[in-house]
């Protein structure tokens, strides 16, 4: 990586980090729903410039059916799930165990989109699953007011992710990253339109959340979605994936500062566990091979 590709991964995993922050704050009074319809409509409004382009148009149309599908399994379900889980849990907690998307995609891939997985990555998959046990073995309580259903939640939106990164790489690699970005995002708001707004409160919604929700919209999805394609072009796809490890530890910090939550010595031995785990199933982390004679 350049130096200017080092600050923009820095940057993006900060944004991405503060989502979690973002959310944890505006989910509450919105609701889940219609905080997604904010984060997808006002990304729509940005992005869909984007594609005043004749030829960019066109792959939208002969692409909306996949686009359609990729925005309800990459932003739809899995934002909405992972908001529905701020109303309840930390937005550090939240961003470890949705750290594991990687173990999703790597587990769905060799199931049922034929890439290949070493025995290796084996090995991370269950080291990154026991972190995950680590951070949450004492809040799996599926009883009413548990965090159970909560932490379920976020396991859910990662698989949705590891989905809908096979489906991407499989059916729609050959699409430019603004028809991706603009095209996935202004179908996400078409499908969010009529259930956020049958969803949207009763009550008034404050600034702090307004605020909190066009900032996830503004900062967290449309900057960061042209920082992230921007950086797989310069950088390349697997430079890029190291934001995997930087988003919660900045989710944590961001969490610490601005919310109070705390860093306790389950929390930071669940991560060392969990990233760990991921590192070694994206074989960012390989063993080496003795040379034979």
């Amino acid at each position: 990586m350049s130096p200017a590709d080092t600050l923009r991964l820095l940057l993006l995993s900060s944004l991405w980090g503060l989502s979690f922050i973002f959310m944890r704050v505006a989910s509450p009074e919105f609701g889940p729903v219609p905080l997604v319809l904010v984060r997808m409509g006002v990304g729509a409004l940005l992005l869909v410039p984007l594609l005043l382009n004749v030829r960019y148009l066109r792959l939208v149309r002969e692409n909306a059916g996949r686009l359609f599908l990729l925005g309800l399994i990459n932003h739809v379900l899995p934002f909405s799930l992972l908001a529905l889980a701020t109303t309840r849990l930390e937005a550090g907690f939240t961003s470890l165990i949705n750290a594991t998307t990687p173990i999703f995609t790597a587990l769905l891939g060799a199931l049922f989109f034929a890439t290949p997985i070493q025995r290796q990555q084996y090995l991370g998959l269950a080291m990154a699953l026991f972190g995950v046990y680590v951070l949450s073995a004492d809040r799996l309580d599926f009883a009413l007011g548990g965090d159970g259903w909560f932490i379920l939640a976020v396991l859910g939106a990662t698989f949705c992710y590891g989905v809908a990164g096979n489906y991407s790489k499989t059916y729609l690699a050959h699409l430019p990253v603004r028809v991706l970005a603009a095209g996935s995002t202004a179908m996400s708001a078409l499908i969010l339109l009529v259930p956020g707004l049958l969803l949207w409160p009763a009550e008034p919604i404050s600034g702090l959340a307004w605020a909190n929700g066009l900032a996830l919209a503004v900062l967290s999805t449309t900057l960061a979605f042209l920082l992230y394609f921007g950086l797989i072009a310069s950088a390349g796809a697997t430079a890029t994936s190291t934001v995997t490890f930087l988003v919660p530890v900045s989710a944590l910090v961001w969490g610490y500062l601005l919310l109070g939550e705390r860093l306790g010595l389950q929390i930071l031995a669940g991560m060392a566990i969990t990233l760990a785990g991921t590192a070694i199933a994206t074989r960012m982390i390989r063993r080496r091979r003795g040379r034979v004679a």
